[in-house]
């Protein structure tokens, strides 16, 4: 069955490409049937028995059959572009995938023009003799049908976890680790959450996540990605040149995780579809937030401190200095952030904020500003008649700040009530529709 090639002026034998898939999603019962070590077996003894000699693995674990966007498929893709492959042979069409349309396209027009065979050992499919062929669309049909079912009993478990109070998310962050006794409980792993502890001191510090960044990599803390493999966790992270190498990106995103504070935050993001798998982000209002459901490594208030910072980034200006009130000033006409202004050539007294919808006279508002060293007199000016008044009136200081939370949180119990209310009127008109 060895099919030759001529490949620099040598003729080569052919690869017959054994692929191998097995998804997350698969059930439990077919699990043992459907594992890679039992469809690795399989091939084997059937390329053995019908005289494939030059055989060669293409495995994919934990990847859904709904995309082709799997590395070792699309890496016996450019493989059998490249001619070197002269058959395919999968355990079952659902192994091969579960989106009819493009498997249609890649059993029936794609790999005939590559001159390569394609067999499915249990629904007996062979391109080369036509066997099975009429029957495969049905089997393709059938196999997408009972991946869109799939997907629907997936979003059901979820949906019903989250009712019941449980976590839903399946990725346990940097600083945690599955216990041992209860794989759905989290523990603190020690060693990252004492690098998670000073990522976030280093933010309260006045430090943005490229400089926090820096002084890990100059500190030689291993990056998570590296960190992982050093102790034989399972990522998706792909690990880099340096293990020294942190992003900035990642130490935003342990910047942002609520997680951290001791709670599993569900219902961050969908996806589109179930054969569509880009990355839908919803609003903060569409989360589930479930306090206590691990020990916390980063304390609420902690937390809470370290988002109102990063709401008002500072960056340096051009001079080298980091402005005080950089991101906290707002004109009073169109409510726009105000921007600094300052160069080189200009004088200390000189520097200003001036309203960012101004633009040069282009822009939606006048031109308005503030000279950085007014700001600062005025706002210590303040700070000062504040304190004396402390001093002076401390009881009806605490009175008044006592008065005004108490409103706040009156104010935020009012919104929650509301919200519930709103929510038990959509519940029950969605019972009335069903």
């Amino acid at each position: 069955m060895a099919t030759a090639t001529k490949i620099n002026g040598q003729t080569e034998e052919k690869i017959t490409a054994l692929y191998c898939r097995l998804s997350v999603d698969d059930d439990n019962k077919d699990e043992e049937s459907n594992s890679i070590t039992n469809q690795k077996q399989i091939l084997q003894d059937y390329a053995r028995k019908e005289g494939y000699n030059n055989t060669m693995f293409f495995v994919d674990d934990g990847v859904s059959g709904t995309t082709f966007q799997r590395p070792n498929f699309m890496r016996m893709e450019r493989t059998a572009e490249n001619g070197e492959i002269s058959t395919i042979i999968v355990k079952d069409l659902s192994r091969f995938g579960h989106e009819q349309v493009e498997m249609g396209r890649l059993t029936q027009v794609v790999y005939p023009s590559h001159g390569i065979r394609f067999i499915a050992i249990q629904e007996r499919v062979d391109t080369l003799t036509g066997d099975g062929v009429e029957m495969m669309p049905f089997h393709n049909i059938f196999n997408e049908w009972y991946a869109a079912q799939t997907s629907k009993k997936i979003r059901a478990v979820w949906q019903s976890k989250a009712e019941h109070g449980e976590r839903i998310a399946s990725i346990v962050p940097y600083g945690y680790r599955k216990s041992e006794d209860n794989p759905k409980q989290w523990v603190i792993d020690e060693p990252a959450a004492q690098t998670v502890r000073k990522i976030f001191a280093l933010c309260l510090a006045g430090k943005g996540p490229m400089q926090i960044a820096r002084q890990l990599e100059e500190e030689q803390i291993l990056s998570p990605a590296v960190y992982f493999e050093s102790i034989g966790r399972k990522h998706a992270q792909k690990v880099p040149k340096n293990p020294y190498g942190w992003e900035q990106a990642t130490v935003g995103y342990i910047l942002e995780n609520r997680q951290y504070t001791g709670c599993a935050v569900n219902f961050k993001s969908t996806t589109v579809s179930y054969k569509v798998h880009k990355r839908i982000q919803h609003s903060e209002e569409d989360y589930q937030i479930i306090p206590d459901m691990q020990e916390a490594i980063i304390p609420e208030e902690q937390w809470l401190r370290v988002q109102e910072l990063r709401k008002h980034k500072r960056r340096p200006t051009k001079t080298g200095r980091t402005i005080l009130f950089s991101g906290l000033l707002y004109c009073y006409d169109c409510k726009s952030k105000m921007h600094f202004v300052a160069a080189k050539s200009m004088k200390r007294k000189q520097e200003h904020f001036r309203c960012s919808q101004y633009k040069s006279g282009r822009g939606n508002c006048a031109m308005h500003y503030i000279r950085d060293i007014v700001l600062e007199r005025l706002v210590l000016e303040a700070v000062s008649d504040l304190s004396d008044f402390v001093r002076c009136y401390e009881p009806v200081f605490l009175y008044l700040l006592a008065k005004k939370n108490n409103a706040m949180r009156q104010k935020e119990y009012q919104q929650l009530q509301k919200a519930m209310e709103n929510g038990t009127k959509a519940d029950s008109r969605n019972r009335q529709a069903d």
